[in-house]
């Protein structure tokens, strides 16, 4: 029971602490400029006032060494802290203020024109008196900044209006700025009405958003705190303003029909950035009623308008960002004395006080991106890939009920030969950056295949620190819109067209290195499908290699191979995905290791420039290089061999270890796509008359396939385990001309069905690997009356006219 105590104490002690250093904000941003000003004596406090104003402030840290208060310059002023004054021939201040009633204290503190008033206004007598108060006081300024018309109504009126009015001020119990938290709700001494405290983490504390510009001055009968502007009662709420108020007819439209409006009628903390019925003229016709028309868009305008913090303009003195009720954020700031949203100054009346928060009225409309079409969010650097997609027509094919995915390369992406081209061909280009179905960067993963409006299927790959679509990888800024996802490029998206086979064939550049490979009987691997990163010297790699040289290394097929396949590996690698800087490991097909890093944009291998990267191939893609590869952990054996590499491969030492050989690289690190029957279910076969155009087809159900991948979860690359349900093996052809068995007739086909059934034998079962497939010219024979070659090879994959197809679904 005893420890139950000690630890329910302990827990009270640590919460009252903490809730009393939230706070003490304003406490400790004095003491920081006590600091600040410790050389200039005792009790001196460093303030920054703003060029050109009378405002200064106790300042945070970043205004400190920024030097300026809402971008304006600031000078530094040396003051006595509050409570302490200066004495003749003394450094510092190191005399102790009086301690008087209320009355009194106002005077000492320079709030001359409150303590008039108090007297004039018969207040006099009752802060003298016996009591307990809180008094923020208007100081000088502040009366002289009062609305003249309501300055006059107050002096005329004294013993009521004005008598009131500073009640106003007035709060029956002593709240020192510790006291006074953030959100707090005081009882003034007129009417009950009630006065807003905010305590905010730069130090500034508010009442009603007027500022307090000097506190804690401790009187015998309270406390007086110097405020920077005169109080008007607060009884309204937000939606109560909204609805009265002529000027803001629009917003409380799009509020009604949104059904925000009753939330601002509700008890809270807000802050509304109201825009004008001006500001709603500003809006193009068409973009105002789409939104107006559409209730999810026009609820996400009017809460992106809503913050669900109050913040007072004077309590801002360097901009932050604040999340609004639509879930997306703003920065509020200021300049000068203007307040600034996204940077923008549109404030044109601010700190309009209400019982459930503040209201600024604003002369622009804030769209968020949840409220825009995808071609809205397109930024100031994505201007030229919006500015086509509206030119060429693509612009109207996005409509406003579907789902898309805009690829949008940066204006930099696009040279003056790719704005030169003919429209049509730079349609197509366009039409291959936009998805046909909206896609977040959190639902990408790699391997995953991205279909255009154009037809192509693009390909994604995710690295550690990259996501990248075919040859061009994402930067910063990706936004979601009411019908799709905008992502940004660093370059244009070029789609695969060839083979990794067919682009070496295509490019003279490459034509020694070709001939190599076919030598080593590896062009076949770059022909079939695969996923493969081939690193590839240019003929100028070669130099100095002699016929001579080459036959010799295309004998020694194992050297040969081990060289070649040093420049392939598994997987595709986009340069521009690489984290730059910083050096991968890649493992080639032959085993050793590539050392691969960006510096400045250009990938180098192995310390080796790149010339041209990223050449995309429907089966991997190209590094362009300009010398030839080779591990340098690999020593060879022989005289004849180490000449050729020493005139191919200057930039390393080649280890010689004499009769050393080079290890066998079967032809098994791919897997050629062989297509086998699993299982044919014991029976009589069947017999089918084969006329022009028509067909014999069979489904054959494989086995499930498991796939794994990586997807990008929470903005971090995570493996997934995905099961492919079925796969679907169909079998067509062969295609046999009906007239080249005979004239036609049913005699005939009665001839044809007894032959064949004398020439094939009856299948009782036909289990994988087991069976033998009639390929095309057995079935020939068969039908001009020859007797059938019978094979004892297992099952391969059949040539000529059995084509086949697959079809794969896949269980999201």
């Amino acid at each position: 029971m005893k420890i139950f105590f000690l630890f329910t104490f302990s827990t009270f002690l640590l919460s009252a602490f903490e809730q009393a250093a939230a706070s003490a904000h304003y406490d400790k941003i004095l003491t920081h400029s006590r600091i600040r000003a410790r050389d200039q004596g005792p009790n001196v406090c460093a303030l920054q006032q703003v060029m050109g104003t009378k405002k200064k402030y106790f300042s945070t840290c970043r205004n400190w060494y920024q030097g300026a208060i809402c971008g304006k310059k600031a000078t530094v002023l040396y003051e006595c802290c509050p409570g302490y004054l200066k004495m003749d021939g003394t450094r510092g201040c190191p005399a102790v203020a009086p301690i008087d009633h209320v009355y009194g204290t106002l005077g000492i503190v320079g709030a001359t024109s409150t303590q008039q008033y108090s007297d004039i206004s018969r207040l006099r007598e009752e802060i003298e008196g016996r009591g307990s108060f809180t008094f923020f006081a208007p100081s000088n300024e502040a009366w002289e900044q009062l609305n003249s018309e309501i300055h006059k109504n107050l002096v005329d009126n004294v013993n009521i209006e004005l008598y009131n009015a500073l009640h106003h001020h007035m709060v029956n119990k002593r709240m020192l700025t510790k006291d006074l938290k953030n959100g707090m709700t005081l009882v003034s001494m007129y009417n009950d009405q009630k006065l807003l405290v905010n305590h905010y983490p730069n130090g500034v504390v508010t009442v009603n958003c007027a500022r307090i510009i000097h506190g804690n001055q401790i009187a015998t009968n309270g406390v007086v705190h110097v405020i920077d502007r005169v109080l008007t009662a607060v009884g309204n709420t937000i939606q109560d303003f909204i609805e009265v108020e002529d000027d803001l007819s629009s917003l409380r439209a799009a509020a009604i029909t949104s059904d925000v409006l009753d939330t601002l009628g509700r008890p809270g903390h807000y802050t509304l950035f109201a825009p004008t019925n001006e500001a709603f003229e500003r809006l193009p016709r068409g973009v105002l009623e789409r939104i107006m028309g559409d209730k999810v868009a026009s609820e996400a305008l009017v809460k992106f308008h809503i913050l669900n913090t109050l913040q007072c303009s004077e309590a801002i003195t360097g901009g932050a960002v604040y999340e609004t009720l639509e879930g997306n954020t703003v920065e509020v700031g200021c300049d000068g004395e203007s307040l600034t949203v996204n940077g923008v100054k549109m404030v044109k009346r601010k700190d309009i006080v209400t019982s459930n928060g503040v209201i600024h009225l604003i002369d622009e409309v804030l769209i968020p991106d949840s409220a825009k079409q995808v071609i809205e969010l397109g930024g100031a650097q994505q201007t030229t890939f919006t500015d086509l997609v509206a030119q060429l027509g693509l612009a109207s094919s996005l409509r406003p009920e579907g789902q898309y995915t805009l690829l949008a390369p940066l204006n930099g992406a696009f040279s003056d030969d790719t704005l030169r081209m003919d429209q049509r061909l730079l349609k197509t280009i366009l039409q291959n950056h936009i998805i046909k179905v909206k896609v977040g960067l959190n639902e990408l993963y790699n391997g995953q295949e991205l279909e255009t409006i154009g037809g192509k299927l693009l390909r994604v790959f995710v690295y550690r620190t990259a996501v990248c679509i075919e040859n061009s990888c994402m930067v910063r800024g990706s936004k979601e819109g009411r019908n799709g996802f905008i992502h940004i490029f660093r370059q244009i998206i070029n789609p695969a067209e060839k083979t990794l086979h067919e682009m070496l064939r295509n490019d003279k550049r490459f034509s020694v290195f070709l001939s190599l490979v076919k030598a080593a009987d590896l062009d076949d691997v770059l022909s079939r499908p695969g996923e493969w990163t081939l690193f590839v010297p240019t003929n100028d790699a070669f130099k100095g290699l002699t016929d001579d040289d080459k036959d010799i290394l295309i004998r020694d097929k194992n050297a040969l191979r081990n060289i070649l396949l040093y420049h392939l590996t598994q997987g595709v690698f986009i340069g521009s995905g690489f984290e730059p800087g910083v050096t991968n490991i890649l493992k080639t097909i032959q085993g050793g290791k590539l050392y691969l890093k960006t510096v400045n944009d250009t990938l180098l291998v192995n310390e080796l420039k790149s010339r041209e990267s990223d050449l995309m191939a429907t089966n991997g893609v190209i590094h362009v290089i300009d010398k030839l590869l080779y591990p340098a952990d690999l020593p060879v054996g022989n005289d004849q061999l180490l000449t050729i590499l020493k005139k191919l491969i200057k930039y390393i030492q080649i280890k010689f270890v004499r009769d050393s050989t080079f290890k066998e690289i079967p032809l098994t690190f791919y897997n050629p796509s062989v297509t086998q029957l699993t299982k044919l279910i014991e029976g009589e076969p069947e017999f089918k008359i084969v006329r022009e155009g028509e067909t014999v087809t069979k489904v054959i159900h494989g086995e499930p396939i498991i796939k794994t991948y990586t997807k990008i979860i929470d903005g971090r690359p995570v493996e997934v385990t995905e099961k492919k349900v079925t796969e679907e093996r169909i079998i067509q052809g062969p295609e046999i001309k009906y007239t080249r068995i005979t004239a036609g007739g049913s005699d005939n086909e009665e001839k044809l069905k007894k032959l064949l059934e004398e020439e094939v034998t009856k299948v009782t079962k036909f289990i994988e690997g087991d069976g033998h497939l009639l390929e095309d010219e057995e079935i020939k024979r068969l039908l001009q009356g020859e007797a059938p070659v019978r094979k004892a090879q297992p099952t391969r994959r059949t040539q000529g006219g059995t084509a086949r197809r697959r079809t794969r679904l896949a269980n999201h």
